[in-house]
């Protein structure tokens, strides 16, 4: 026994040097609600991608409650056990709660199982089934949104520090990113509210639409930048507008209860060619867009939401999708943009699709995917995007927005270090992947300390807060590493396959998702969740049997070929 431990220790050692050169780890520091690995203009972490040497060598890349970031195991099929050792044992005084995870809903088992007791228990052995025969939807991106707070607070840092930004996210060795979300016009995340065109009033032609705005133009800079050092040739942008110029809207106002006048439904669909072939001049082509921005919240969200945003029915929207802005992209130059339909939250889902169908029976041919925002996710189950991907099984489906803080009972703003909202991105991505999603867009790159700014103080989090203080260092929080542990390791063109516990979804201590790359090679994300560590009998259809040792609280991809 002690050999084989001498022999398992030694490949562990020789493939971790071999792999680690052009990787840096986290500096690690301690929060009030956790810990973030800290980032200035001399240094970050990022970890170079990992190569496979043969064909019985795995890689894990681990991330923990206990301190883990991205930290790398290296081991071999022919070892048949292959444990990750977690940072530092925790105190044993330590409690927290229990997640429970079900696929078709998510709810909270409030255990309190101190950490003392919980690692008296046996390890629960769980059985994970790989088949890659059976094989599901592709990939298309991972990103962020590029925001007007974003490209704000990004402008206001030194050179060294705004790349670090850039390269954590877009550079392989960061996470990967390889898609962003802008507004057309302004969001609830800018200085103030903003649309093009804003003079002359009910100008039919948008004789003042001539020119990108000064805040585009500097967001086109830093794309520029952020492509050049993230070493992107395909930036995908996703653009979607929050609200139409005043004028063309029923109440005449940026917020509230209004919706597009009908007059101005063309001029609406000539607005958003005006701002692709803008942006095509500035060689930063749009790779798609919305039909708008939670278009509900101009219906029955303004009680409660006082941002830029305009009203659809869907009935509505069926109209100007049919006749006017369908037709006016796809019969011009930039006919090669994509468009997305809704925008908007889960819970319309398949509804609105089947109310715009009753009122013009084409308009759905004119959307080449579905937009989905993830706010509602643990109330409204994913058994509604599989009603939807079964009657559009040709449309993408992407999640093009999310953050945490927004509900009365969060903390609005940061909670710096939270391994807890980790894990909320964890299960959301797990269980997104797992119903037909091709990828997932996250809200704002960055934000300052209080989780903005912006005009109406909506304060949320986001996976890199900047200290706009000192405007020397910025914060890696576990939302960024539950994020990178798909985007950094499933690049476009992977294909979802069959990873399957023996547990029932209900009550499974373990989460999996599998996917073949396109170099052929697998990578399984998993995440125990409980406060004990657990035992994972993979068995994979083409590669074989081994024992993967995972600890508590923690997220892991796991590659091999």
């Amino acid at each position: 026994m002690k050999a084989f431990c001498l022999c398992l220790l030694f490949t562990s050692a020789f493939w971790a040097m071999r792999g680690a050169a052009l990787s840096t780890p986290c500096q690690l520091r301690e929060t009030n609600y956790g810990s973030v690995c800290v980032c200035n203009s001399s240094y970050c972490d990022y970890l170079e991608q990992p190569e496979l040497n043969d064909n019985v060598h795995i890689v894990a890349i681990s991330s923990s409650k206990s301190g883990l970031r991205f930290k790398r195991f290296d081991g071999s099929f022919l070892d048949k056990v292959f444990e990750v050792q977690d940072y530092q044992s925790v105190d044993e005084n330590f409690v927290a709660d229990s997640i429970v995870v079900e696929q078709n809903k998510a709810w909270l088992q409030l255990a309190n199982i101190p950490q003392r007791f919980a690692f008296n228990v046996s390890i629960k052995t769980v059985q994970l089934t790989v088949k890659r025969e059976q094989r599901f939807q592709k990939i298309t991106n991972f990103g962020g949104a590029f925001t007007g707070s974003v490209s704000h607070i990004i402008q206001q840092l030194p050179t060294d520090l705004q790349d670090h930004i850039y390269r954590s996210y877009f550079h392989q060795d960061g996470i990967g990113y390889n898609s962003v979300r802008m507004s057309i016009g302004g969001s609830d995340f800018d200085l103030q509210p903003w649309a093009y065109n804003e003079l002359p009033r009910n100008d039919h032609s948008l004789s003042n639409f001539t020119t990108l705005d000064s805040r585009d133009l500097q967001k086109i800079e830093q794309l520029k930048r952020l492509k050049s050092v993230g070493r992107l040739n395909d930036l995908k942008i996703m653009a979607a507008a929050w609200s139409a110029p005043t004028w063309m809207k029923s109440n005449d106002r940026w917020t509230g209860f209004g919706q597009l006048k009908s007059e101005y439904y063309q001029t609406w669909a000539e607005y958003h060619l005006k701002f692709l072939e803008l942006m095509q001049s500035k060689n930063m082509s749009v790779w798609a867009i919305s039909t708008g921005n939670e278009p509900l919240n101009g219906v029955i969200g303004f009680f409660f939401v006082h941002f830029m945003s305009m009203g659809w029915t869907p009935w509505q929207q069926a109209i100007w999708l049919s006749d006017y802005l369908g037709p006016t992209i796809k019969n011009s130059s930039q006919s090669h943009v994509l468009i997305f339909g809704n925008d908007d939250q889960r819970y319309t889902y398949p509804s609105w699709f089947r109310k715009m169908r009753s009122s013009r029976t084409k308009a759905l041919d004119y959307l080449d995917g579905l937009a989905v925002h993830w706010y509602w996710d643990e109330v409204f189950g994913p058994q509604l995007i599989d009603e939807a991907h079964k009657e559009m099984p040709d449309k993408l489906i992407l999640n093009t927005e999310s953050c945490i803080g927004d509900k009365p009972w969060q903390t609005h703003g940061p909670e710096l270090g939270s391994w807890g909202r980790g894990e909320s991105y964890m299960r959301a991505y797990i269980q997104d992947l797992l119903h037909s999603f091709n990828g997932w867009l996250d809200w704002n790159l960055v934000l300052d300390e209080q989780g903005g700014p912006n005009y109406v103080q909506n304060h949320v989090d986001s996976p890199v807060i900047v200290n706009t203080t000192s405007r020397t260092e910025f914060y890696k929080q576990p939302i960024y590493y539950a994020i990178g542990h798909f985007s950094k390791f499933v690049p476009e063109q992977s294909m979802r396959i069959e990873a399957r516990t023996n547990e029932t979804e209900s009550f499974s201590q373990l989460s999996a998702v599998g996917f073949q790359r396109p170099d052929g090679s697998v990578a399984l994300i998993l995440y125990n969740g409980e406060n004990v560590p657990v035992n994972v009998a993979l068995n994979d259809s083409q590669r074989g049997a081994l024992i993967l040792r995972l600890p508590a609280r923690s997220w892991h991809t796991v590659i091999y070929k």
